[in-house]
């Protein structure tokens, strides 16, 4: 891994950074789509590359329990198996054990779950959250990690802390593939003592890159911003930052002006096939009447595929007849407008002016919002 910080900020702790990797090299900041098993919902490979997708998310736990890390080794690899030539970063897994298995037992060798597919019985250890990584061969992948929801006591999470810790050092003396990127997960909660101790433990421990997690889980967006203004001060300048589920356009913003590099979240997916749209003026909810004979594009301002070719009516009528074309135009579209954020993000840090781009990022959507409460 190479990581270089080509441009920053003077008003802010805002960075441009180039992450080379060896399925590709990464422009950051950076938004990388989910594909949690082994593919962004509705979009093809080919399309992804066209809305220029450096890199894509995939997520250990689904992968392991479908179809398998040991049949997708056979198959060549994560990388070929979903025919993805560019970097691919994967999840430990963590937080999907806490989430979503039906039944989870937690101690400092490891997790018992139960998989919430067909209640079999796994256990996850840091040892086997890597050996599964490497056998996917992400070019990215991460520690196991132990995460907590909000609220949770100083206790608990003194407790995760700690637990967290010890598997991130046993996740890297157990690694055996020196071409892939280990990212360490710093958890803490929001009690800013805990925060501050486990970022610098975590250092001393060692990684590639460092990600941020514990959020996301409920909190308001402030609290989520404090985190991450105690946490990134302390991490090296040298090593990429990565804020792991996070989040809506203003959050990737606000957290860019923080100095975070690497970002990922269902949200522009996810939304795209309920009908909620994001656009330079603020969101569409397609399904509303008001578009039903609307001929215009969805954002005038958008050069991506859907908006040159559709208008809201027709997305509009693909939705209400549950049309699978209309999750797929909408998907295209909200991808495009994540993308093209970074890009502007990226190109207003190396002009000196993001605090500009700031104010009229929010001056257009409060005029939008007086115009049409």
């Amino acid at each position: 891994m190479t990581f270089t910080v080509q441009a920053t900020e003077r008003e802010t702790r805002a960075r441009c950074g180039r992450l080379e990797t060896r399925h590709g090299v990464i422009e950051t900041p950076v938004f990388m789509p989910v594909g949690t098993a082994g593919t962004v919902k509705t979009l093809t490979p080919d399309e992804l590359q066209m809305l220029g997708v450096e890199i894509i998310l995939g997520n250990a736990y689904h992968l392991y329990l479908r179809p398998g890390h040991k049949l997708i080794a056979e198959m060549g690899g994560l990388h070929r198996f979903i025919s993805w030539d560019r970097p691919i970063l994967t999840d430990s897994g963590g937080y999907q054990v806490f989430s979503l298995a039906e039944l989870c037992k937690v101690t400092d060798e490891g997790a018992a779950f139960q998989s919430h597919l067909d209640g079999s019985f796994h256990f996850f250890s840091p040892e086997s959250v890597i050996e599964i990584q490497e056998a996917l061969g992400a070019d990215i992948i991460m520690a196991l990690d132990e995460c907590l929801p909000y609220p949770s006591s100083p206790e608990a999470t003194r407790a995760a802390l700690d637990r967290t810790l010890q598997w991130a050092r046993r996740c890297r003396q157990s690694r055996t593939r020196p071409d892939q990127i280990l990212f360490g997960i710093i958890q803490g909660g929001f009690y800013p003592e805990l925060r501050q101790e486990a970022t610098l433990r975590m250092i001393e421990i060692g990684f590639e890159g460092y990600a941020l997690g514990g959020l996301s889980v409920g909190e308001t967006q402030p609290m989520m911003l404090e985190v991450v203004d105690q946490v990134v001060p302390l991490l090296p300048e040298d090593r990429p930052r990565y804020l792991m589920g996070v989040g809506m356009p203003e959050d990737l913003l606000e957290c860019v002006i923080r100095g975070m590099d690497m970002f990922d979240c269902v949200i522009p997916t996810r939304h795209a096939r309920t009908g909620w749209l994001f656009t330079s003026f603020g969101r569409v909810v397609i399904k509303n009447a008001q578009y039903a004979k609307d001929e215009t594009p969805l954002d005038a301002a958008c050069g991506c595929y859907t908006c040159r070719r559709f208008s809201r009516a027709y997305l509009r009528h693909l939705f209400m007849a549950q049309e699978i074309l209309g999750l797929r135009l909408n998907t295209i579209h909200n991808l495009h407008y994540y993308l093209r954020l970074m890009e502007q993000i990226r190109l207003a840090i190396r002009e000196g002016r993001l605090m500009e781009f700031r104010n009229e990022f929010y001056r257009m959507r409060s005029e939008i919002e007086r115009a049409h409460p």
